[in-house]
């Protein structure tokens, strides 16, 4: 999608404080922190949110998952971390490229 956000970081025409990257999946800092550490894990593939997942997408969303483990002992997140998936307008998503937010250390606030 040309005027995707998160298509262009992908494409390399917008930069990002990237952490991972692999064949399927780009993780980069978001630059808009909620904590210590916040992560954004998106797959290379335009898929606007989880609410369009296919059983065809179903290798990728497991390969994002496990890899969401792994990103968190890496950034050291030995006590904890938080995996957040916003879904639609009313679920707070706010760039239709699906994204999972990896959030831990300090700064981290609770749920009220």
């Amino acid at each position: 999608m040309s005027d995707c956000l998160f298509c262009k970081i992908v494409a390399g025409e917008i930069p990002a404080d990237k952490v991972y990257e692999d064949k399927q999946v780009l993780v980069f800092r978001d630059i808009n922190p909620k904590a210590e550490v916040h992560l954004l894990v998106i797959p290379k593939v335009h898929i606007d949110s989880l609410d369009e997942l296919t059983e065809g997408d179903d290798e990728l969303i497991a390969h994002m998952m496990r890899l969401l483990p792994k990103l968190a002992s890496e950034q050291g997140l030995t006590e904890g971390y938080r995996t957040i998936i916003n879904t639609g307008k009313g679920g707070g998503q706010l760039i239709f490229h699906l994204h999972i937010h990896l959030l831990g250390g300090k700064g981290l606030p609770g749920f009220q």
